[in-house]
């Protein structure tokens, strides 16, 4: 095992080193400081201008360049990002205007712009007039585009290729993260030869991943001497108008470009037989898929030789260089183009074979008889590509190990239907804002408030960024509905939304535009909106352009002052009046807007971090014991930070801390089990006696052996640190000075959705293959969250003969839960797949160590991780790792000592104590359920109270006897007791006080910390919600915790003439129920038979869906007694005959 690593590598290296650790983006922001370096050794007085919009695959790029805004001003680049696409491509347009200024100050400005597949769309006309109108001789445009081909995070996938080549402007299409610098420093040296724009692609797979690389700092271009130019030249000229003339002038470019080109190749024999009879034309990062394809059949360079097989790499997708071709064709008799979507260079192939004089067999997307062949939809996998070559090229031999492997690997259970679909921070103003009134519909739009069409609440349709609101223009003509709500993010309002809106008011359409303003781009990464966008001059544009009714609505309206005070048609108010200003303008005629403030709650947790805005310096709990786990607080908060908790007496809820991002909706809950705790938090949360006594026993570990090389999957939640995993480990590699590779599938990431990381280990040097595992390789997998491991993507690189698998057991809830209280998450289930699907497979229950030791549960990850490596599944040295958790700069004293624990916990598990099975509540035997809830029974009331309850649910054993089963009684056991122990006043007051929940809170703040319990008091029906409901307030302890002290104490008054909060009809109801459940067990009891008796178990079992408080609990009796009725219903059940 290897121990020595590069002790002075910093991570700002990856821009100026040699032999350095590189992102596709970190490529991308280094491009143009190798430009401006190089135009300086030239001689050449050069600036740099950057502009474009963000969006995937380059979702991340504007933040990197701000991150390094110092060095590239020094180099001379101007990063300046733009409102949107198609005025980004107008400013650079400018950029080449400065050679022909007489004022300039610069020889001239190479120029680069930047957006996803549809921005390059969007920004058509604009990149067609700039290419018309060219590129300086000493300036050049490079034009990257985002293409998503896989969908991940985009609405459509998409391939820019030919949209490209419509607008006359060549493409470059890079296979590696290397081929970024080096094909991009081509692209500008190529445009300011031609005077054409260049295009070039950018992909997921290559630009979300990091790779080991060796920089060229050398590259010369060498200027082709013999091409005729026209007079004057092919670079921009003002003088030279648009017009017929200028389509000859932008073919006379193409024409250069290909004799620029031709003297410097960036297409080249890759592989095998430089003149082959079996050629393989492998396109951009389709050449990795072809070479691992190659490597997964077993044919080496030596044996591709033999065979006559050679791989050809094609970074110039559009024009093709033909001479190259040729040269490599000149034996040829079968060609295989391999290309991701569409064909594009496979058509150009074609026309360029009809000159040849020998027969050649081209395929591609159709083998040789017409049929399908390479998929021209989704992306390329090296299976697929092995599966066409074995097909092209006749290997049969192959066929049946690749086509078996494939088979098998993607092969799923069928009960992995479910996903970590991305959803909603917790906190995020999204949850509140995209809520609708009964009946009515919202169009959603691109944003994160996008996720609201995957939820319950109406919101359908998606049209293109800048339409928002616009389709309804057409349908309102032709429906019978009356009024539409249109989401509309304030990043896209700024983009392009507004004109929207114009069309809305010109067309004087009944709509509601709700927009989202949250102050960040939240969707790419919480980028700051780009210009100057405030409340008031969304306010004062609105007016402006006719809206007739604009609501302000905010978390804090106070921060407004009076500034609306006056404006006619304009209100501000709070958010909890939300629903009713949405009833009021959706019955308003025209054009209306609500304006919804409140910040992105991502953002307000990093600021935080950071200090940059105060802490609440409060948090909310939840009193299992008084909760009822009837969910209105997911339904009031739609929170993911409120999750389930698996007790005795059903599936409950709780605050996951965490998570949590300090919102409070969640207490708007009706329900009196929130209690706040408001002070000064303790810094160091978790068990710090027993952290520190467990790292004193991880000093002297012993040291297991290393790996050399290794393909690992991290899989897991977006924003728990998954990505970090994946770059430490990676980076590690590189210390070490291996190759390696890690690509981050992110989509929604910060939204909890599914991330995945592929990390490849190599020896010294880098090998062509792709940055993804492909299915069947994956060597080690740390399952940071057991859905995601089990999604068929990440579950098909799995191999029961080589993946060796690290679980955390805790698994935290799906969206479902929050929106549709879906609980059950198959854990169990999912553990055993894995374990099928594995060599080996470590359950640990890694979320609950990591609060207990360190209060918090982000350390879960790099606990496994730890634990992976302690087990030899990892390919770096601890040296290594511990270098690059320092270098990663985030809580490194932390996450030090997580990987130390997990590597005890591989060692030593029984120091730890901990449970590492999926945690369910203990099983009771009957005799034990009746026993435990005849005590709780005996606190809640009396010792009588509870006889009644046993002598009841014995009658019912006794009748149930005969059958062998005491299935009926336990939920009759189950149920009544929860019936007889309805938590009035009296009863959620002694569970409020001898519950440790107080105690255990407090201990992460301060002394001095204050308590705040949050009720609804009966005697103060005065106090009501914007919807009449009643409200809970937020009591001071000091004021509660006597009176909580004097209703325990009153609890012998409970059904008594005294009883005042008996009178109430929720109590009178509840005491109902107890009777009519009895009365129904009663009926059930003659008829009980073995034919019968799965009835009375679900018609018993009926009373569970009773949860709650006041009108939400009143709600689901109403729900229980019609399902009551349905079920009477049914053969052999009688329903009691009491009226409901």
């Amino acid at each position: 095992m290897s121990s020595e690593i590069n002790k002075d590598y910093q991570l700002d290296d990856c821009f100026d080193g040699e032999h350095v650790f590189l992102t596709g983006t970190q490529a991308l922001v280094r491009l143009p400081l190798e430009q401006a370096r190089l135009d300086r050794a030239a001689g050449l007085n050069t600036a740099g201008f950057i502009t474009g919009y963000r969006g995937s695959p380059l979702a991340a790029y504007d933040s990197a360049l701000m991150s390094a805004r110092t060095r590239l001003q020094e180099a001379g680049v101007t990063f300046r990002p733009a409102v949107n696409e198609d005025l980004a491509a107008t400013a650079l347009f400018g950029t080449q205007e400065v050679s022909a200024d007489p004022l300039r100050t610069r020889d001239g400005v190479f120029g680069i712009w930047y957006g996803k597949g549809p921005g390059v769309d969007r920004a058509g006309d604009a990149l067609k007039h700039g290419n018309a109108f060219g590129a300086s001789e000493k300036g050049g445009v490079l034009v990257l585009a985002g293409d998503d081909h896989g969908c991940v995070s985009s609405s459509m996938p998409h391939q820019s290729d030919h949209a490209l080549a419509s607008f006359m402007m060549p493409v470059i299409h890079p296979a590696t993260v290397s081929d970024y610098i080096r094909f991009g420093l081509f692209g500008l040296a190529a445009s300011r030869f031609s005077g054409a724009w260049v295009g070039m692609k950018t992909i997921s797979e290559v630009l979300e991943s990091g790779a080991t690389v060796t920089v060229d700092r050398d590259i010369i271009f060498d200027t082709p001497t013999d091409f005729p130019f026209p007079p004057g030249g092919l670079n921009c000229d003002p003088t030279k108008n648009f017009g017929p003339a200028m389509e000859q002038r932008m073919l006379e470019r193409l024409d250069a470009f290909r004799a620029f080109a031709k003297a410097n190749p960036i297409d080249r024999p890759a592989f095998g037989a430089e003149e082959p009879e079996l050629a393989i034309i492998a396109v951009g990062k389709a050449f990795l898929d072809t070479m691992d394809a190659l490597a997964g059949l077993g044919i080496s360079e030596i044996s591709a030789r033999r065979m006559g097989l050679g791989v050809y790499k094609v970074g110039l997708a559009w024009p093709i260089e033909a001479s190259g071709f040729s040269a490599f064709l000149v034996k040829a008799k079968k060609v295989l183009v391999v290309e991701e979507k569409r064909d594009f260079v496979e058509s150009q192939l074609r026309a360029l074979a009809l000159d040849r004089e020998r027969p050649l067999q081209m395929m591609g997307k159709r083998d040789a008889s017409g049929g399908p062949l390479l998929p021209e939809a989704g992306e390329l996998r090296p299976t697929l590509v092995a599966e066409a070559l074995t097909k092209a090229f006749g290997l049969d031999s192959l066929v049946s190990s690749v086509a078996g492997t494939r088979t098998a690997v993607v092969k799923l259970p069928e009960f992995l239907v479910g996903k970590r679909t991305p959803f909603f921070c917790s906190g995020c103003p999204h949850n509140r804002s995209t809520k609708l009134p009964e009946g009515a519909e919202a169009f959603a739009g691109i944003g994160c408030h996008f996720m609201a069409s995957w939820m319950p609440r109406n919101t359908t349709g998606l049209v293109q960024m800048g339409g928002e609101g616009v389709n309804w223009i057409g349908r309102s003509l032709y429906t019978g509905r009356k009024h539409m709500f249109q989401n509309l993010g304030d990043g896209t309002y700024f983009h392009s939304g507004l004109l929207a809106i114009r069309a809305a008011v010109a067309a004087n359409v009944n709509i509601t535009y709700k927009i989202l303003y949250n102050d960040a781009v939240a969707m790419t990464g919480g980028q700051p909106v780009d210009g100057s966008l405030r409340v008031e001059d969304i306010v004062t544009q609105l007016r402006g352009e006719g809206v007739r009714r604009i609501a302000v609505v905010s978390e804090n309206p106070s921060r407004f002052g009076n500034m609306f005070r006056g404006m006619s048609g304009v209100t501000l108010s709070p958010r909890d009046q939300l629903m009713a200003i949405q009833n009021e303008l959706q019955s308003i005629e025209g054009v209306t807007a609500i304006i919804y403030d409140q910040g992105c709650a991502a953002e307000k947790r990093r600021k935080r971090k950071r200090k940059m805005i105060a802490d609440p310096g409060k948090r909310v709990f939840i009193n299992e014991a008084v909760c009822e786990g009837c969910g209105d607080c997911s339904a009031k908060s739609n929170c993911v930070s409120i999750v389930p908790v698996k007790t005795a007496w059903g599936v409950k809820r709780q605050i996951d801390q965490s998570s949590c991002n300090k919102d409070f909706s969640c207490a708007d809950g009706f329900c009196p089990s929130f209690v706040t705790i408001s002070g000064e938090e303790r810094r160091n949360g978790g068990d710090d006696e027993r952290r520190k006594a467990l790292l004193a026993r991880a000093k002297l570990l012993p040291l297991p052996a290393v790996p050399e090389t290794g393909e690992i999957l991290v899989a897991g939640l977006g924003g728990t640190g998954v990505v970090t995993i994946g770059a430490v480990l990676a980076m590690a590699a590189h210390l070490e000075g291996k190759g390696s590779t890690v690509l981050d599938f992110m989509g929604f990431a910060q939204k909890g959705g599914a991330v995945v990381s592929h990390l490849k280990v190599v020896g010294k040097r880098m090998q062509n293959h792709p940055a993804r595992i492909d299915r069947g390789r994956a060597g080690a997998l740390i399952a940071c969250d057991v859905i995601v491991a089990t999604m068929p993507e990440t579950f098909a690189a799995l191999s029961p003969d080589r993946t060796c698998t690290v679980a955390n057991t805790d698994v935290a809830p799906t969206g479902d839960f929050a929106s549709r209280g879906m609980a059950d998450l198959e854990e169990g289930k999912r553990l055993k797949a894995l374990r099928a699907r594995s060599r080996s497979l470590a359950p640990i229950g890694a979320s609950t160590l990591a609060v207990a030791l360190f209060g918090d549960s982000v350390y879960a990850n790099m606990l496994l991780t730890g634990y992976a490596w302690q087990k030899g599944l990892l390919p770096v040295s601890l040296q290594a790792v511990e270098r690059a958790i320092e270098l990663n700069g985030r809580s490194v004293s932390a996450n030090l000592d997580a990987f130390k624990l997990g590597r005890l916990h591989a060692e030593f598990p029984d120091m730890f104590g901990t449970n590492d099975s999926v945690s369910t509540p203990k099983v009771e035997s009957l005799e034990e359920l009746i026993a435990s809830r005849a005590g709780f029974l005996s606190d809640y009331q009396d010792a009588d109270y509870a006889a009644d309850f046993m002598a009841f649910v014995e009658k019912v054993r006794l009748a149930e006897a005969p059958l062998g089963s005491d299935e009926f009684t336990r939920t009759v056991a189950s149920n009544l007791s929860r019936l007889m122990a309805y938590k009035d006043e009296y009863e959620v007051a002694r569970l409020h006080l001898e519950s440790p929940l107080l105690a255990n809170s407090q201990q992460a703040f301060a002394p001095g910390a204050k308590v705040g319990f949050h009720m609804a008091p009966p005697l103060l029906p005065f106090v009501r919600a914007p919807d009449g409901k009643p409200r809970k307030i937020a009591i001071p302890g000091r004021i509660a915790l006597p009176v909580l002290r004097l209703l325990r104490f009153m609890r012998p008054l409970r059904g008594t003439r005294l009883d005042l909060f008996g009178y109430t009809h929720e109590r009178r109801e509840e005491r109902r129920l107890i009777s009519e459940y009895r009365d129904l067990v009663e009926s059930l009891l003659p008829g009980l038979s073995a034919a019968s008796h799965q009835d009375a178990i679900e018609t018993a079992r009926l009373a569970d869906m009773i949860r709650g408080f006041g009108h939400v609990k009143a709600a689901a009796i109403d729900r229980y007694r019609l399902e009551l009725r349905a079920m009477a219903e049914r053969p052999k059940i009688s329903a009691p005959g009491r009226a409901a």
